[in-house]
């Protein structure tokens, strides 16, 4: 249980190490084709765990249903975008260079939106990191510990670069570097306590765990296509993003099959 419990924690522990890179800050921003770069890799990591470590999974578990083996990826991976496209339409939040917040009208601080929205773009992490480990605590020959591992490790890799975006943009708007530190930190604590919840959840619903693991595969690439895709390709540098995506999608890749 020990191991499982680590396995949990360490996406967090990305995105506190990415937070922390505000502390080594000299300038007075984040370099735009850095910025962009960090995008793609997240994007391209997220990709390929979404495929590799959740969707193939879900199909291989679902075998027994022949040619329509399909059938439970489908619907999860469609109520995935579905239940993301619900949370990003109502919880109010701002994206880092948006003029205009998105969800329901609100009085909250920049700050607190800007934090919302990389709270929801790590709620599918988290949801994808608990469904995982409960496919390997609870006997899924699909799913192995190391492939579990590998999962984590991939969105903590990803979750760096996340957290840096966060606090490095806020000390560059004038906020201490202790502040900033800890608003980046706090925006990657939806990941552990949604892969608890999620890993709870699950042992109730183990029929269902192919819907349930194409569900984050859904949520995490409507992530990807609705705002990071959008703000890595738009403007200048965009091949310095697009080469990244490359590399995080290889990254994954070479993780789950080498781990799982």
């Amino acid at each position: 249980m020990t191991e499982i419990l680590q396995g949990l924690l360490i996406p967090f522990a990305g995105t506190s190490l990415g937070a922390a890179c505000v502390f080594l800050m000299k300038d007075n921003g984040l370099n735009l084709s850095i910025q962009k770069g960090l995008n793609g890799f997240a994007a391209g990591v997220m990709t390929a765990a979404s495929v590799w470590s959740l969707l193939i999974p879900a199909i291989e578990q679902s075998s027994a249903l022949g040619k329509m083996a399909f059938f439970p990826a489908a619907v999860g991976f469609l109520a995935g975008i579905f239940f993301l496209l619900f949370l990003d339409s109502y919880i109010p939040h701002l994206h880092l260079h948006a003029k205009k917040a998105e969800g329901m009208k609100t009085n909250l601080k920049k700050t607190t939106m800007l934090i919302l929205a990389v709270t929801l773009h790590n709620i599918p992490e988290g949801i994808a990191v608990g469904v995982v480990y409960a496919g390997y605590l609870y006997g899924h020959t699909q799913i192995t510990a190391a492939g579990a591992l590998a999962l984590a490790i991939g969105i903590a890799i990803q979750n760096f670069p996340e957290g840096a975006i966060i606090s490095m943009p806020l000390k560059a708007e004038g906020m201490k570097k202790s502040k900033a530190f800890l608003y980046g930190v706090l925006s990657g604590a939806v990941e552990p306590i949604g892969a608890f919840l999620t890993l709870l959840a699950v042992s109730f619903f183990i029929p269902v765990l192919p819907y349930i693991l194409s569900f984050s595969a859904g949520a995490m690439m409507y992530v990807v296509v609705e705002e990071i895709i959008p703000e890595m390709s738009i403007g200048e540098h965009s091949n310095t993003a697009t080469v990244m995506f490359a590399i995080g999608f290889v990254v994954m890749m070479i993780l789950d099959v080498a781990l799982g």
